[in-house]
């Protein structure tokens, strides 16, 4: 199973929001058992990279220079901005 880890300050709230919205869409698009989305808190993002497929990021000053893996913005699953146009990338991603 692929795996989309989404990061923010705690962990809890926000990324929690939004990886809920993805795997919402995920489900709408018939990626249940191929795809997840995890939130986790962005000190944790050492850890939890090696096991991640692609990585959202919630917050904007964390530096993604060391991520190796495709990264987005999570910005457009708060708003519903773009959202649809970052989903379909994921979809070919995964």
């Amino acid at each position: 199973m692929k795996r989309i880890v989404v990061a923010c300050g705690s962990g809890i709230a926000t990324s929690g929001l939004v990886a809920n919205k993805i795997n919402n869409l995920l489900e709408e698009r018939g990626m249940v058992g191929k795809a997840r989305a995890d939130s986790i808190d962005i000190k944790s993002i050492d850890l939890e990279i090696g096991t991640a497929d692609i990585f959202v990021s919630i917050t904007p000053t964390f530096d993604l220079s060391n991520v190796r893996i495709p990264t987005f913005s999570g910005i457009p699953f708060l708003t519903g901005i773009g959202e649809e146009e970052i989903m379909d990338q994921f979809v070919g991603l995964l």
